[in-house]
């Protein structure tokens, strides 16, 4: 029986080599936006980062990127509030959001995110995918369930990307996919796929690379 939402399987060759090509070229960063008048032009086809804070976002954009300190790693919750835009080749950004489900920072600064969030996401046409990350040890949280409600309610396509798989048995892993597959259930705009990845061994990172590379 088809499992709903099942594992991405591995590209075939020629999608792997896109996605090589897209991520062997030069990757850069543009600028970070506090508000929706800093955007940069909507010129290239871009797609987003999304995952609470600690998640492993920036570990994991720098793995697809090969580049070790393009996206900056915070131990601190919520310290970076601001979408950080990053050119991919000639035709992509790349989109990190702040991370979510800061509980120290304070009400207006979450407020503020919150309000630029909303805007980002229902405004911007060449937006194609939105990827939320979502911690293998944990599943998703009451936090993330937030994040995945508002990707529906702004009807962008969103893909989970389970990170840190390397920390996780497998018998683990599994009670994890169930229950992130119970969650997915219940949000419309949720891609039919779900990415198993570790930046630091390197899983599924040919794969994320080869779905970018092939959205239109």
């Amino acid at each position: 029986m088809q499992l709903p939402f099942p594992l991405a399987e591995e590209p075939d060759p020629q999608t792997l080599e896109a996605g090589r090509l897209l991520f062997a070229g030069q990757t850069e960063f543009v600028k970070g936006v506090v508000a929706m008048s800093g955007l940069p032009a909507p010129d290239r086809l871009e797609v987003c980062f999304a995952g609470r804070s600690n998640v492993g976002k920036s570990s994991l954009i720098n793995a697809l990127t090969g580049r070790r300190g393009l996206a900056r790693a915070s131990n601190t919750p919520g310290r970076t509030q601001e979408i950080n835009f990053f050119t991919a080749g000639d035709a992509h950004y790349l989109v990190d959001l702040p991370g979510y489900g800061f509980a120290n920072a304070p009400v207006p600064v979450v407020e503020k995110w919150q309000r630029l969030l909303k805007q980002y996401l229902s405004g911007r046409q060449t937006l194609r995918r939105a990827f939320v990350l979502i911690d293998a040890r944990h599943g998703v949280k009451k936090v993330d369930d937030e994040i995945l409600s508002l990707l529906d309610s702004a009807a962008v396509t969103f893909q989970v990307v389970l990170t840190k798989a390397d920390k996780v048995k497998d018998a683990d892993r599994a009670k994890v996919l169930e229950q992130v597959r119970k969650a997915l259930s219940q949000h419309p705009a949720a891609f039919p796929e779900i990415v198993v990845t570790s930046s630091e061994k390197g899983w599924g990172i040919p794969t994320l690379r080869a779905i970018i590379a092939t959205l239109e």
